[in-house]
């Protein structure tokens, strides 16, 4: 079963003003996003607005990212949803269509109850032979997926591979690492948020799966290189300038235009419309952005 590892940009998706898929934008973010040196493309995340979308759009939007990447780095779909049988049909399709693997949030919503936690897990593992990364998010999902259950569920489904655990918690990632890679040595284990990146890596984990990465790749890919050649102080130096960036999120909720805005910012032609009900990002938070990425030298004064 495939490992994943590295910087995997939580890809922003592109459309036009009608909110149809803008695929020329959805190429362009993907050939430099590929250039900067990523690991992987992972799509249909909360970034890629998933959420607005019924089944038909992200499977439609699954097909051309495929297409567009065209195997240059592995794709991974997001295929979590509030109905186990929407998930499945997701999960089949994004195996059918050329996908390198799943990304699979809890169910949101509902608090589930172990059983069906499991049962739902178990479904959409068992319906695919692609890898399987569980995505947790409790800050939106309302629950979280501790070690413990991630441990069970790996043990109970072995294309389960890896989690993305979007936590802002040093112990919690700690946790994660040290009980599931004691049962599966390989087990992937990303952090979520931007910041948490170099403690993911010095904890023994395997990288980053963070939405600063759409619009400052150098930093994550440099402090995860720099990392495997040993240069911490490289890492370091990248690590001050990573920290800032998180402040982005509470600009703006959902935060996802800001994102877009700062892909435009550094040049990338994406429109920063978002399905609603997310609307364009003020002007004050789009100056914010602005100031931030030339604060941190990613853009140029």
């Amino acid at each position: 079963m495939k490992k994943f590892s590295g910087i995997i940009p939580p890809v922003s998706s592109t459309f036009d003003r009608d909110g149809n898929i803008d695929k020329t934008a959805m190429k362009a973010v993907a050939d430099f996003l590929i250039q900067k040196g990523v690991d992987g493309l992972f799509y249909l995340g909360t970034g890629g607005e998933f959420s607005q979308m019924n089944a038909a759009q992200r499977m439609a939007l699954a097909e051309t990212a495929v297409a567009i990447v065209d195997k240059r780095v592995p794709v991974l779909i997001g295929v979590g949803s509030t109905s186990t049988d929407e998930a499945v049909k997701l999960a089949r399709h994004a195996e059918a269509c050329g996908a390198d693997g799943i990304v699979a949030i809890n169910p949101y919503y509902w608090k589930v109850a172990p059983r069906n936690l499991d049962d739902y897990y178990q479904q959409i593992a068992r319906s695919v032979s692609l890898p399987v990364i569980i995505y947790n998010f409790p800050d939106l999902t309302g629950q979280d997926l501790t070690p413990a259950i991630v441990k069970r569920l790996v043990l109970a489904n072995d294309n389960i591979v890896g989690i993305k655990d979007t936590i802002d918690s040093v112990g919690h990632l700690r946790t994660m690492i040290n009980t599931v890679k004691a049962v599966r040595p390989g087990f992937s284990v990303f952090c979520g948020y931007d910041d948490h990146l170099l403690n993911t890596l010095l904890l023994g984990g395997d990288g980053a799966i963070t939405a600063s990465a759409n619009f400052a790749p150098d930093l994550s890919v440099g402090i995860y290189r720099a990392w495997q050649q040993n240069d911490l102080a490289t890492a370091a130096t990248l690590n001050k300038k990573l920290l800032q960036l998180p402040s982005i999120y509470a600009l703006e909720t959902p935060f996802v235009s800001l994102i877009k805005y700062a892909m435009q910012c550094v040049g990338l032609p994406v429109n920063t419309y978002c399905l609603p009900p997310i609307l364009e990002a003020s002007e004050e938070a789009r100056s914010q952005v602005r100031e931030l990425l030339t604060t941190q030298g990613i853009l140029k004064s």
